[in-house]
């Protein structure tokens, strides 16, 4: 006998609440075909991203325009639920990173396997990273499974004023695209996916790319005005990437090697208080031209940083205190970070009534304590910068090697 329409919709939404919905046309959602080992991954003349490859898309992925940034906690007892959510996971997001709807029934008593808010938008050079944050190793779903070796929670830093709402999660996604729609598309979708397995935690919207990944991309601007990641690392820069970005630990699991650390922190900038300050104190606690973006001393934007110039009454041309040589690699033993940042503005901050705008800062790196933390504990104390900034929330993750088609973050990670 047929079931009613009214009974047949009903269970449908109970399954979808539970992740399980998706989870039989996983093997149908499998497309594209691994890059080649130790390529950097790769964008296709028609905007796709390669999903599959040695390492994950969106690290060293061309940077696109557009960010949203979820984190989710594990919202399940259930290992094998947790497992297979996470590989149905995978198996969206290469089919969307394609420019392809997740499939299932179309009839009209259903509910849409796909929310559809990019139907027509093309693949927009999409791409999706997964992280597994420090907390996800006290789950009971993922009990017995070894934490990656340099995974731990990041210390408190001198000023920070962390939102516990918005920092942290066990899990992370990171959606980069050209278009805002498609990115938010994305994380739409995992996170239907998810409901009764992973509960979303955290969600940041972010614009204007505020670092370069390649060299045929220009610097853009941040909202302080100033051209920001002229010195970034590259992917094409393959010997220094290899140094700082990817793990190579026998000591880590064995799906984290080839895979990376991400550290996001958001960042309001106290834009009034810079919007008043003279130009000459900008370029100061920078240490470059606003217009040219070229280091002080210097007359284009790549020029060589040197921090021994001095001028008038033998000071240095770029102050003690500014961010460039705060945050130099002479200053902090040689280490350096992939950037991957962006804008945000959310509105007026209730507390100050100021604009609640500033940087979503992303980095990448094979050991946040050896790199981010001892980094940004020099900036905490000693950069010009760190009075017009407020850090708002804060988290670190583990991102997994990249995937061959077949295989899923749950299958790789919890085996």
């Amino acid at each position: 006998m047929r079931e009613p329409d009214a009974f047949r919709l009903s269970r449908r939404q109970l399954l979808a609440s539970s992740a399980l919905a998706s989870l039989g046309v996983v093997g149908a959602l499998e497309v594209g075909s691994p890059s080649p080992a130790g390529a950097a991954v790769g964008t296709g003349g028609n905007g796709v991203v390669d999903f599959y490859g040695t390492h994950q898309a969106g690290i060293v992925t061309a940077a696109q325009d557009h960010l949203v940034f979820a984190t989710f906690d594990v919202a399940s007892r259930s290992r094998s639920a947790l497992s297979t959510t996470l590989d149905a996971w995978s198996q969206a997001a290469a089919r969307m990173a394609s420019g392809e709807q997740i499939p299932g029934d179309a009839s009209p008593a259903y509910p849409p396997a796909d929310t559809g808010e990019a139907l027509d938008a093309g693949p927009g050079r999409l791409s999706v990273t997964f992280g597994v944050g420090p907390t996800l190793f006290s789950r009971p779903a993922v009990s017995g499974t070894a934490a990656p070796v340099s995974l731990a929670d990041l210390p408190a830093f001198d000023g920070d004023q962390l939102d516990p709402t918005r920092s942290g999660g066990d899990v992370c996604i990171q959606a980069c695209a050209d278009d805002a729609q498609v990115a938010f598309h994305a994380v739409h979708n995992l996170a239907r996916l998810g409901q009764g397995v992973l509960a979303l935690r955290a969600l940041q919207v972010g614009f204007g790319r505020t670092s370069s990944t390649t060299t045929a991309q220009e610097t853009k601007r941040n909202l302080l005005g100033f051209k920001d990641g002229t010195d970034n690392l590259l992917a094409g820069d393959t010997a220094e990437i290899a140094q700082f970005v990817w793990v190579d630990d026998e000591r880590e699991p064995h799906w984290m090697v080839g895979g990376t650390y991400l550290v996001a922190r958001r960042i309001r900038a106290r834009l009034e208080l810079w919007a008043a300050t003279p130009l000459g104190g900008q370029e100061a606690a920078v240490g470059r031209f606003k217009r040219s973006g070229a280091p002080l001393g210097g007359r284009h934007e790549h020029d060589p940083v040197d921090l021994s110039a001095t001028g008038a009454h033998g000071l240095p041309l770029i102050p003690d205190g500014a961010h460039i040589r705060v945050a130099s690699p002479l200053a902090n033993a040689g280490q350096r970070l992939l950037r991957r940042g962006y804008g945000f503005a959310d509105g007026v901050d209730p507390v100050s009534g100021e604009l609640d705008a500033g940087l979503f800062f992303i980095c990448f790196q094979k050991d946040p304590a050896l790199q981010f933390t001892a980094i940004q504990r020099r900036l905490a104390t000693n950069d010009a910068l760190h009075g017009y900034l407020v850090h708002t929330s804060s988290g670190v993750y583990a991102c997994p090697r990249g995937l061959s088609p077949g295989e899923g973050w749950g299958q790789v990670v919890l085996g």
